[in-house]
């Protein structure tokens, strides 16, 4: 794609980054076909491509965001199916990230749309404030259906609904600390992100994740100080809150390195993974933290990418159960991690399905499910009904986000993939999930 800026818009490396990406683009359209708000709604502004001339216009022009470049935006969920897909190599996660830092200066949205964004910022990354705010959606729920009647107030409906009716405990596990290998000789070292939404909605997560490491010799760090990876409000072009909360976990993991080696960070939501991953790219501009910002992003994985690479022992039980595998937008397209979950589950004796239209974003994406409920509720049902047409027993994925996204409407249960390894490996069976085949058989 040809380009006009000019030498004095270049001299800015945000906007020299963008350039460089937008000249990768020949406009050939194939990401469109796997673009899921293309797909949904069928408008051309809807899709990459569409998005990409709106961005080049906005930034080439030096021009304040206006409400068509917002509005089309907005509806982008950054599943980056369109990374997968494109054959030219455009980095369409720097490029959208970017136009969203430059419409958080530049527009200023309506001030419900303001209130609720701001919100959102405030209390989703602070597990204290994530848990006290749920406690209260119990009390707002019954007027679920009155904010659905405005307009402007219709994602604090969807906020309300999608708030579980119980909360679990705060799990101890959560709290900084280190697990030492129970396997004799220990395997390695690794840090663990605790994280912000997921130790609330579901701490079991890491509980198995933990068990399942310090089995297979494996000691865990729970670090001081490290919290949200900055994910939630990166996406939302709050780029200080992000890169804050980036350098806090810089600082933190660095200081594990420097203090007794780490020959992994594991995360087990792999929207974090993905922004994670990315850390060195968004601090590339910071003196202070660059190098230490690569490092950190060199040694995230995710928890299937890191056990893929331990010589597993044979599994202490084969479940035989049927799984549907939901691969996350930011497993497949923002890691490219396609193999090792699947690969895991099926050695830990569990029957794979892969629903159709696996490249589809489930409609969850951060808070896309509460700033775009319409669009995401759609994605969400063809998501369920791909998802059950498989005949499974349960479905597994590997991130938070999607787990409360699917749960919302599908009639099976959903657990995290490391749950199920952990079952497998000798740990407690996953809350919700039928007894494994062999079980039932020797029952009987």
């Amino acid at each position: 794609m040809q380009t006009s800026f000019t030498l004095a818009q270049l001299a800015d490396p945000h906007v020299a980054e963008s350039e460089k990406i937008l000249r990768k683009c020949v406009h050939c359209g194939f990401c469109t076909a796997t673009c899921p708000t293309y797909v949904t709604l069928g408008n051309e502004l809807d899709s990459p491509r569409g998005r990409i001339y709106l961005i080049k216009d906005m930034l080439e022009n030096g021009r304040p965001a206006d409400k068509e470049v917002v509005t089309h935006i907005d509806r982008c969920l950054s599943c980056l199916a369109c990374m997968t897909t494109c054959p030219s190599g455009v980095n369409y996660m720097h490029l959208v990230d970017h136009a969203r830092v430059h419409i958080e200066n530049t527009y200023k949205r309506p001030l419900p749309d303001r209130m609720i964004r701001a919100l959102l910022a405030a209390v989703l990354p602070y597990p204290g404030r994530f848990r006290a705010a749920l406690k209260l959606a119990r009390l707002g729920r019954p007027f679920a259906r009155l904010f659905e009647a405005v307009g402007p107030l219709r994602p604090l409906a969807a906020m309300l609904r999608l708030a579980p009716t119980s909360i679990p405990q705060t799990s101890a596990k959560a709290s900084p600390a280190v697990y030492p290998a129970a396997a004799s000789g220990r395997r390695g070292r690794v840090a663990i992100l605790t994280g912000c939404a997921q130790p609330v909605l579901d701490p079991g997560i890491n509980e198995a994740a933990i068990s399942l490491l310090i089995r297979l010799g494996v000691e865990v760090v729970v670090p001081q100080g490290e919290g949200c990876c900055g994910a939630l409000v990166h996406h939302m072009g709050r780029e200080e809150q992000a890169l804050a909360s980036a350098r806090q976990n810089v600082d933190a993991w660095t200081r594990e390195i420097e203090n007794g080696g780490l020959d992994a960070i594991i995360i087990t939501a792999s929207g974090c993974g993905t922004t994670i991953k990315d850390y060195g790219f968004m601090l590339r501009l910071d003196p202070a933290y660059a190098e230490k910002a690569a490092r950190i992003s060199a040694l995230a994985k995710d928890i299937t990418e890191y056990l893929a690479t331990l010589d597993l022992p044979e599994p202490a039980q084969k479940p035989g159960l049927t799984v549907a595998y939901h691969s996350a937008c930011s497993m497949q397209h923002g890691q490219k991690i396609t193999r090792q979950p699947k690969e895991l589950l099926a050695r830990a004796g569990f029957l794979l399905k892969e629903p159709r239209e696996g490249h589809l974003c489930c409609g969850s994406a951060g808070t896309y499910n509460i700033t775009q409920p319409e669009i995401s509720a759609q994605l969400r049902d063809r998501k369920v009904k791909n998802i059950e047409a498989t005949g499974a027993d349960i479905i597994a994925t590997g991130n938070i986000g999607c787990i409360t996204q699917i749960a919302s409407a599908a009639k099976l249960p959903i657990v995290h993939t490391v749950e199920l390894l952990d079952w497998a490996y000798g740990g407690k069976r996953p809350a919700g999930v039928p007894e494994g085949r062999a079980a039932l058989e020797a029952a009987e």
